[in-house]
């Protein structure tokens, strides 16, 4: 009986690897971007899913809601969305498709990655400023989101004081990175501009946040732009080039802008470390692992998802000690303070970028206050898609993207 064990063991171990194996594989073939409309083509199903989803937690997001109804519902809907798309086997089988990053509520001075368990009782209340977190991918090609509201009884009020300072601020950041990260432009003069932005509405980056290329299945690739530089933070430098892709990620703070974590308890959000491996002791990691494995092998899971909590909670802790899952853990700015969240996973498409998920924003009263240096004005206005050469076929004219 043992022997038929442990013979059970060593052919789950073989299957793992071998999945492993074969995610690890993408980048060892021959790279496939966006000159392959296919990649393109699902890249934007994706976003269809992830920006549905999102646009659902935005209207649920009102006074007297409970954040973790609200986290529950949006990744059901996610799952219910990605079932309807890309059921056809290909030659290499069925597509892999799934959560890329499972929804995430932050409110207030909470700067990200809150998804509790469901037991927690977090309820929003009127005039929380409420970040929402979520993305998806299709065949490990990853779409990203992240907004930012108001919770508002009446929805038409406008938004005012700090919480429309840095809205603006974020805003305002994001569409510069949208004109720095592109084709022919270096990752470490990117974010050049983005504290003179948020310096604009009085509010600061929040330290050590990281916009990173994307890849299958990858959602932090190794080339970045580091979002407030320092002498002694900054990142190598490299050119963007035609046909990648960015999850372009701002966060601004009314405060000093420098997160940090509370408790080690409540990270809720995980993702599978591929460099490690370990020969778990405890049966409940094991059982854990495996399902990691096989329903989360490559992309961020919330534990809420794992389909016998305790199990989870029994086996996370030897998983963590042999380090073979990464934390996302829940940062927090100084109680009284905000932080706004924009995030959008960015084509650089050799016609201009793409930005896949885009949201309306409340009305912003700022009392006044707005973005004064003419360089930075001159470069928001810019068009993010290139200018079509005259003559030829006569073709619709460009419009400016939407704010």
């Amino acid at each position: 009986e043992r022997e038929r064990e442990r013979d059970k063991r060593e052919r789950e171990r073989a299957r793992q690897r071998d999945k492993m194996s074969d995610i690890e594989d993408y980048e060892e073939e021959e790279e496939l971007t966006l000159s392959n409309s296919d990649v393109v083509t699902k890249y934007k199903a994706a976003a269809d899913i992830t920006n549905k989803t999102l646009s659902f937690v935005m209207a649920e997001c009102k006074p007297g809601a409970i954040v973790v109804d609200i986290c529950t519902a949006a990744d059901d809907l996610l799952e219910k969305e990605i079932e309807k798309v890309f059921n056809k086997p290909t030659k290499e089988g069925l597509i892999e498709k799934g959560v890329a990053f499972p929804t995430c509520l932050s409110i207030n001075h909470c700067c990200g990655h809150f998804s509790p368990m469901a037991s927690d009782q977090t309820t929003i209340q009127e005039g929380d400023l409420v970040k929402i977190d979520v993305g998806c991918h299709i065949d490990g090609w990853v779409s990203v989101a992240a907004h930012t509201i108001v919770a508002q009884e009446d929805s038409s009020k406008p938004v005012t004081g700090r919480a429309a300072d840095v809205i603006a601020a974020a805003r305002d950041a994001f569409q510069v990175a949208l004109r720095t990260i592109r084709p022919g432009k270096l990752t470490t003069e990117a974010a050049a501009k983005f504290e003179d932005v948020a310096q604009a509405y009085g509010c600061t980056m929040l330290d050590g946040v990281l916009t990173h290329v994307q890849k299958r299945f990858i959602v932090d690739g190794n080339k970045v732009v580091l979002n407030k530089p320092t002498s002694e933070q900054g990142v190598e430098e490299e050119s963007f080039e035609a046909n990648e892709v960015y999850a372009i990620d701002i966060l601004v703070s009314t405060g000093e802008g420098k997160p940090r974590m509370l408790n080690e308890k409540a990270t809720t959000v995980y993702k599978r470390a591929l460099d490690r491996e370990y020969s778990l002791k405890m049966k409940a990691s094991r059982a854990l692992f495996s399902e990691i494995n096989r329903r989360f092998p490559a992309l961020p899971f919330t534990l809420r998802a794992i389909e016998d909590q305790r199990t989870a909670k029994l086996g996370m802790v030897e998983c963590l000690n042999h380090e073979l899952l990464h934390e996302y853990p829940v940062l927090w700015e100084k109680p009284g303070e905000l932080v706004a969240h924009f995030k959008s996973t960015v084509l650089l498409m050799p016609n201009g970028s793409d930005q896949l998920s885009s949201f309306p924003l409340q009305e912003l009263d700022t009392g006044g206050k707005a973005v004064e240096d003419e360089e930075i004005k001159q470069l928001m206005t810019q068009s993010i898609k290139k200018a079509k050469r005259k003559g030829g076929k006569k073709k619709k004219k460009n419009k400016a993207p939407a704010a």
